[in-house]
């Protein structure tokens, strides 16, 4: 199958393109970019004008649901949202039921991702058996079965003790290590951003230190080790700043940061607002503030959608009984495209952030537009304004915070290994 994408503004970070010209694709491989091979008779011909034509979205955490969730969501219904929403590639976090601690559960998602065929899925394995904290999971199994890496989710490890053989089995296997920076302690049960707002409503805190604590023990353990490991879902300014100056100073570390966490903050909690209960907290003005500068100093380096689909009875109970997470995957670009209309970022940098860097991050060699990498492409028409509301969304999850919000960006095509697994238009 050869397709041929016209006249859109191609912007692809890892080879410095944005400018205006053609993508070829044959056989699930992009053959060339910028111009047209001499004897290329495409099959098919989509007239990109007025758009972009960019990488597939890596997206480092989103829940799909299966095994183990089935009531709330599917890999089918989740994988049918990611390609509307341009994802093209997902790690699946651990936690699954069963947990991702042996090769057969890898290979049952595997395999539910390979019949939906509208998404590559990456399990991350769990960094202990059944993240209980106690034992080392089999982590060299693990990769050999195709787990990207490994890490214990939300659940913490019994002591720190532990936490070091883990790091060190990492490195020798050659996995990163995903971090959920949080001392399971400090946290006590919280639900909230510790502070006025927590006082006000009567709710269990989560004090900043939660974070910081749990990020500096990290920090310390992966000096010893040398293990590469990448900090998820930062939440706080001080530990942006942590990270910072731990990559000043060459650990091999990285870090992401939840779309929700770059849009609100804990005044999105008033009202007992179900659909923000997430974790880690949303935090104070002065956090967001800096999660977005270390978005644009390059400390944080990726964005995700951090996608938790629930159903109506996990968010309808008091709040600190509702289950946390948003479902996040539709919103994620157009959020992203919001910080250029801001002129916070360009577009080169959201695909940066969106794509090239997630590839590194996790040692893959997509998330550009390279001749000779996987087609996994998206075209987007950056100015359809559009809003999110419940029966407009693919995902079994309604339960997200921007519903009915006014959005501009989105995606009229996504490609995966070169098949056309969406199209938002008839043209």
């Amino acid at each position: 199958m050869k397709i041929q994408i016209n006249n859109g503004r191609v912007i692809d970070p890892a080879n410095i393109i944005d400018e205006a010209g053609p993508v070829c694709i044959e056989d699930g491989v992009i053959v060339s970019v910028m111009r047209i091979p001499k004897g290329f008779k495409p099959d098919q011909v989509i007239d990109a004008r007025g758009r972009w034509v960019c990488p597939g979205i890596i997206d480092l955490s989103a829940r799909f649901g299966e095994p183990g969730d089935e009531s709330k969501a599917t890999i089918a219904s989740e994988a049918a949202a990611a390609a509307s929403a341009g994802v093209t590639t997902v790690c699946c976090p651990p936690d699954t039921s069963p947990v991702i601690d042996t090769p057969a559960v890898v290979e049952l998602i595997h395999q539910r991702a390979t019949k939906s065929n509208k998404v590559r899925i990456y399990p991350i394995g769990a960094l202990t058996q059944g993240l209980k904290g106690e034992r080392l999971s089999e982590m060299y199994a693990l990769r050999q079965a195709g787990c990207i890496g490994v890490s214990n989710a939300n659940h913490p490890v019994i002591n720190n003790e532990i936490l070091r053989r883990t790091f060190e089995y990492a490195a020798s296997t050659d996995l990163i290590v995903f971090i959920h920076p949080e001392d399971h302690h400090l946290r006590n049960h919280g639900v909230v951003n510790e502070g006025a707002i927590s006082t006000r409503l009567g709710l269990p805190p989560i004090p900043e230190t939660a974070e910081t604590v749990a990020i500096s023990t990290a920090l310390l353990l992966i000096e010893q080790t040398g293990v590469k490991a990448h900090f998820c879902r930062l939440s706080t300014a001080k530990g942006v700043e942590m990270i910072a100056r731990a990559k000043r100073v060459g650990l091999p570390v990285s870090a992401d940061a939840g779309i929700c966490h770059l849009y609100l903050t804990e005044q999105d909690v008033d009202g007992y607002n179900a659909n923000c209960h997430i974790i880690p907290p949303l935090r104070r003005m002065e956090d967001r503030e800096g999660l977005l500068q270390g978005l644009l100093a390059g400390t944080i380096d990726a964005v995700c959608s951090d996608h938790q689909p629930h159903n109506d009875d996990a968010k309808t109970a008091p709040f600190s009984l509702t289950r946390p997470g948003a479902s996040t995957l539709e919103a994620l670009l157009p959020l992203m495209l919001d910080l250029v209309d801001k002129d916070l970022l360009t577009p080169m940098q959201v695909f940066e952030k969106l794509a090239v860097n997630p590839a590194k991050i996790l040692g893959l060699e997509s998330g550009s537009l390279t001749a000779g990498s996987i087609a996994d492409v998206i075209v987007v028409d950056p100015e359809l304004s559009w809003t999110l509301t419940t029966s407009q969304m693919l995902s079994a999850g309604k339960n997200t915070p921007f519903i009915n919000w006014e959005l501009s960006g989105k995606v009229t095509h996504t490609f995966l290994n070169g098949q056309l697994v969406y199209n938002g238009t008839s043209s």
